[in-house]
């Protein structure tokens, strides 16, 4: 979770990550209250815990959610150091506004009834959406996130892991108080999605390829890259295991029809070619986007 960070009031970038926490917050809130909280779907975090109670007590799902993020992030600050800014601060408690000012408007029935599978598929990818936005403005999303971290300062253990420990016990909660096990598989679906949306909302969508090429024809392959593909690589000195013989490694990142090209040009002339492709997540540099706007987007 990142240290404070102070953008210029009503500068560019000021603007677009406060336009980011109120559209991710309100995105996140719709997911919550057209396809989550109906099916009494648990999905972790403060918010599964203030589901369980809402059904059990009747209270209002925001609210509840921000009294459990209000003292969490005070003790998270006193534990941890400065770590919340004014931007998460602001994405947990418009989150709550919208998810309560929602329901008041909408109502408790579910957009699509009869169907928790399909709200669990579009809750998921409503939830990753908007905490992707939340994220991309540096923002956090609080919550069971500072519980992790405040776990992970005494035991040592990633917080990454107690947060997967954390989450998992809350959906267990929803076994117990629901007695259905329908809903901890409902809400497993809702975690996956989530995740793959948010690593998907930060990423981008790549279709980009990193190769390792082994070749002898290691010149003639990088020609190839470079001229007709206009594409860089690096020539990467090593050794094969086997007979301790000098190879020369080639790395470089193309794209899907870069690479179908390149995959037959080294079959006519080394069959005998040894090919690694990997799917690039994200690729930063020169021929690509670059990590200042990577870093400033």
């Amino acid at each position: 979770m990142p240290f404070i960070q102070k953008d210029k009031v009503f500068s560019k970038k000021w603007l677009i990550n406060y336009s980011l926490i109120v559209i991710g917050s309100f995105i996140l809130a719709s997911g919550f209250v057209l396809f989550i909280t109906p099916y009494k779907i648990v999905p972790g975090g403060v918010y599964g815990i203030a589901i369980i109670v809402h059904y059990l007590f009747d209270l209002p799902v925001g609210m509840m959610a921000l009294t459990m993020d209000i003292p969490l992030t005070l003790i998270g600050i006193r534990v941890l150091g400065p770590r919340f800014g004014y931007k998460t601060v602001v994405g947990f408690l418009l989150t709550a506004f919208f998810v309560d000012g929602l329901t008041y408007l909408y109502g408790s029935e579910p957009l699509v009834t009869g169907e928790p599978l399909l709200s669990s598929i579009f809750g998921g990818v409503f939830l990753g959406i908007g905490l992707g936005l939340i994220f991309k403005s540096k923002a956090t999303s609080g919550g069971t996130d500072i519980v992790a971290m405040m776990i992970s300062k005494y035991t040592k253990l990633p917080v990454g892991q107690l947060l997967i420990y954390v989450d998992s016990a809350i959906v267990m909660i929803g076994l117990l108080v629901f007695k259905d096990w329908k809903i901890p598989l409902y809400s497993l679906i809702v975690i996956f999605i989530t995740g793959k949306v948010i690593d998907t909302i930060l990423q981008g969508i790549n279709y980009d390829k990193t190769l390792f090429i082994i070749s002898e024809k290691h010149d003639l392959i990088r020609d190839k890259i470079i001229v007709d593909l206009n594409r860089g690589g690096t020539f990467i000195e090593g050794k094969g295991m086997y007979n301790g013989s000098d190879k020369t490694i080639i790395f470089t990142v193309v794209n899907r029809r870069e690479m179908a090209i390149l995959q037959e040009y080294i079959h006519e002339i080394d069959p005998g070619a040894f090919l690694t492709v990997i799917n690039a997540n994200e690729i930063l540099g020169e021929g690509f986007k670059s990590l200042k706007d990577k870093i400033s987007s």
